[in-house]
């Protein structure tokens, strides 16, 4: 019986000879993990068998990358993956988890039902604690922090956090909240922001997050992001940074000189209406690129000039900005086209 495709999409991923980190189309099966270097090949370049396999997440051997996690195979070989948003490493992370479980089991992988209770259940679970802790009327507040000739948005300082969970009944004391702080910022879903609270976090003590003002974190998938002021005027660089975070994560991208597709990371903010992308393997600190999307048009195509077919696809788009320069993109999936589709049409009207 040929095996189950349970999850496919685009990954970054460590080499196992070198240690040189790329993005590599990857499928889920019920037995194996398989990775391709291109999502049109037929052959795969590696195959990982899950039978016996270990599941780490997260993985906390690169302390320059997050959303990373390890599969460890019964042959004691590790294989690091990175997502490109902590909702997407989730997903993977969760089906990963429930290959493995059904494996051992003898079973058939079925996926359980992801409808959330309301209240959290005994042995807290930091996943609903996070959503709970991001809800815009009764979660923590984000804020804009200025400090040492920088400006923090969408951040919020340690010491706010355990008031919270105080204050919902999460925590019975501030020592109790710390370690529920600790568990979230440990296992990715809070970052830190700041010299004071990424030290904190790198000491290695049992408490890594810190009940302080000068402390500053945020969420993982939020819209943060730090401005610096020029030396000779008090002017905030980076204006296209400012708007909250819409929609992120994979597509493959067309070169407008070359012409040829690599895979790219995007991340699409409103107001103003910017989509930045980056090369997923080196971080984003700098942005290869920026696209204005105040009255631009987006649309589904059928193909690309100058695109040859075993090249590229199905379930690409194009973005024209009001200038009229054509971006082509691709998209994993046809419901993942529509996402992306919708979510720029939307930013583009409302944002500036």
């Amino acid at each position: 019986m040929e095996p189950t495709t349970i999850r496919e999409g685009y990954l970054v991923k460590k080499g196992t000879v070198l240690n040189s980190w790329k993005v590599l189309w990857v499928v889920l099966a019920d037995d194996a993990i398989e990775y391709y270097k291109k999502k049109t090949d037929n052959s795969p370049k590696g195959m990982i068998p899950l039978k016996g396999a270990k599941l780490t997440s997260p993985c906390q051997d690169f302390t320059k990358r997050s959303l990373v996690f390890k599969v460890s195979t019964a042959k004691n070989q590790d294989h690091f993956f990175q997502a490109a948003h902590l909702e997407e490493r989730e997903l993977w992370v969760k089906d990963i988890k429930r290959a493995l479980t059904c494996l051992q089991g003898g079973k058939k992988f079925a996926r359980k039902s992801t409808r959330r209770s309301i209240r959290l259940p005994e042995n807290v679970n930091l996943s609903e604690l996070y959503v709970l802790m991001k809800d815009q009327d009764s979660g923590v507040k984000e804020l804009k922090v200025e400090k040492d000739k920088r400006l923090f948005n969408h951040c919020f300082t340690g010491n706010s956090v355990i008031d919270w969970l105080i204050s919902e009944g999460k925590s019975r004391n501030r020592a109790e909240g710390l370690m529920l702080a600790s568990g979230l910022l440990n296992e990715g879903f809070l970052l830190p922001a700041g010299d004071v609270s990424k030290d904190g976090a790198e000491k290695g003590a049992e408490c890594v997050f810190l009940d302080q003002i000068e402390a500053l974190y945020y969420f993982a998938d939020s819209g943060f992001f730090c401005e610096g002021y020029s030396s000779d005027e008090d002017v905030i660089l980076k204006e296209e940074f400012r708007g909250a975070i819409v929609k992120q994560g994979l597509l493959l991208k067309q070169g407008h000189r070359r012409k040829n597709w690599k895979v790219r990371k995007f991340i699409l903010r409103d107001d103003p209406a910017y989509i930045h992308y980056y090369d997923p393997t080196k971080g984003e600190d700098d942005p290869l690129g920026s696209i204005h999307l105040r009255g631009s048009v987006v649309t589904a195509v059928e193909y690309v000039p100058d695109a040859k077919r075993q090249e590229v696809d199905g379930n690409l788009f194009e973005i024209i900005t009001s200038d009229e320069v054509h971006y082509y993109l691709q998209a994993a999936t046809a419901d993942e086209r529509k996402d992306w589709i919708r979510a720029v049409q939307s930013v583009a009207k409302m944002g500036k």
